[in-house]
């Protein structure tokens, strides 16, 4: 890096501490892709811009959604159904790729992504509709897609408590990705489910450096506490895996081995990881985060995206957008399948049960004579 460009990083630097605010991920609340117009913050003469700015709460408010179950034909995924509890995560993960959806709603992918949260209050009685449809054909449905189904909302509304409900009284298969140790609140339902082979829980860790983790993730569990989450699922009988998400180079991707190591002394029996996304706003918004926490690595860590991605920051081609291509790319894929065959974590995907499922009779339905 030049002695200009550092220069310019600092001074970058220095006007988004200005608009950053304590325990959230994303630096400023840019605009959406979407918006005609997008503001920007100039002193008017009275130091306005050296006042504090105040502490961001958030705000839950009601989603109006008539549907709970997203569909997908996607070759990436092993899944072709999901459902998402909430628009928006208080967890505010500076990476995640999830932001740019509130673009959809007339909301920041920025800040507003983690403060202005929507709750599918309805998704356990939308869902027993939908699966009580006649010609619905059951497979995995996955939780924790697009947003987490266990951010802090969830202790108090327990609307992923009650999917899983429903689910279990379907007998209906559920892969669950959460960043969160309030999933074993609800061991019960889950280990009960996994009696049946219906139920997975996979938890992602992005690192096990506690200082790291706070800023990248500032209202997720610990590190500690994931892994702590890992160890009493497998305990329950639990099927668990991990996801090392998001590789970022330059700034976590030397710990692959050390996690996979630590969830495999946790009872892990599966292991993925994901390469860094930057769809849409988040390149600029990650940009932001990398001059406010990591200014001296900021350009080498998009220098290592753009190695990664044919010279772009990223590629949403099927088959590239999750693990990038060229050498780089290749080695970390090559690490990562010794990784697992040396902590024991190449087992083959577990494949759920989707044959007990059967809905429930309702009040009223006439009873079989078997």
């Amino acid at each position: 890096m030049s002695a200009a460009e550092h220069a310019e990083n600092i001074a970058l630097a220095a006007n988004l501490a200005r608009e950053a605010r304590k325990g959230r991920g994303a630096a400023s609340n840019r605009a959406g892709r979407y918006e005609r117009f997008a503001g920007e913050a100039c002193d008017d003469g009275w130091g306005s811009l050296d006042e504090p700015l105040e502490r961001l709460e958030t705000i839950v408010q009601p989603d109006s959604s008539r549907t709970i179950i997203t569909r997908n034909e996607s070759p990436d995924l092993g899944f072709d159904r999901s459902i998402n509890a909430y628009r928006g995560c208080e967890h505010g993960c500076a990476y995640c790729y999830a932001r740019p959806t509130h673009a959809f709603l007339g909301l920041s992918p920025g800040q507003d992504f983690e403060t202005r949260i929507f709750a599918k209050h309805k998704a356990p009685e939308l869902l027993r509709q939908e699966l009580s449809k006649p010609g619905y054909r059951p497979r995995m449905i996955a939780l924790g897609t697009n947003t987490d189904p266990y951010q802090p909302a969830e202790r108090k509304l327990e609307i992923t408590r009650g999917i899983l409900e429903v689910l279990s009284e379907f007998n209906h298969p559920v892969g669950i990705v959460t960043k969160s140790s309030l999933i074993t609140r609800d061991i019960d339902i889950l280990g009960n489910m996994a009696e049946r082979n219906l139920v997975k829980a996979v938890l992602s860790v992005t690192t096990l450096d506690r200082h790291l983790a706070r800023r990248l993730e500032p209202r997720a569990s610990t590190p500690a506490k994931r892994l702590e989450a890992l160890r009493s699922l497998s305990a329950a009988g639990i099927p668990t895996g991990v996801n090392f998400a998001p590789v970022i180079p330059a700034l976590n991707e030397s710990e692959l081995e050390a996690i996979f190591e630590a969830a495999a002394e946790a009872g892990v029996r599966e292991a993925a990881y994901i390469l860094l996304r930057l769809p849409l706003e988040i390149t600029d918004l990650f940009k932001e985060w990398l001059l406010l926490h990591a200014p001296g690595r900021a350009n080498h860590v998009m220098s290592r995206m753009r190695d990664m991605h044919a010279g772009q920051h990223y590629r949403s081609g099927f088959g590239l957008r999750q693990t990038g291509s060229g050498p780089s790319a290749e080695l970390l894929g090559q690490r990562y399948r010794l990784a697992k065959k040396k902590y024991g974590l190449d087992n083959p995907p577990l494949r759920l049960d989707s044959s007990r499922f059967c809905p429930p009779p309702r009040t009223g339905d006439q009873l079989t004579l078997i």
